[in-house]
């Protein structure tokens, strides 16, 4: 396995793919990546020669925020939404949808499961 960035990329995935697992390296970012370094895009991971490996992880290390400094960067902008009250941070901190999203219905993996309220069987009246 090739090890770019911190991560493991699969060997018989195409270049182009493989690159997606890196956290912070999406499809696009990665045909971006592959054509300024110029290696096609359609070559397994397995084909990569160690010139090539060494000319992406230079190109990842000197031009893209990934893994670990990408994540710490967006959780300190989700702190500082927490930390000045924004609406944003609100919603972050009540671990609710944050983008505008409805929650009357839906948004069930963030209220959790459905709670039904009202439908218990009533007893019957005690005769006395």
């Amino acid at each position: 396995m090739a090890r770019v960035a911190g991560t493991n990329i699969p060997n018989e995935k195409r270049v182009e793919i493989g690159l997606t697992y890196v956290y912070g390296i999406g499809l696009e970012t990665s045909k971006k990546i592959l054509e300024e370094v110029k290696i096609n895009p359609n070559t397994r991971v397995k084909d990569l020669t160690e010139d090539d490996l060494l000319k992406l992880r230079e190109y990842i290390d000197k031009n893209l925020k990934v893994e670990a400094d990408l994540a710490r960067e967006v959780t300190g902008n989700i702190k500082r939404l927490k930390d000045i009250k924004a609406y944003r941070g609100l919603r972050h901190a009540a671990q609710l949808p944050s983008r505008g999203q409805r929650t009357k219905t839906n948004a069930r993996t963030k209220r959790g499961k459905r709670v039904t309220v009202g439908s218990g069987k009533k007893k019957a009246a005690a005769k006395t």
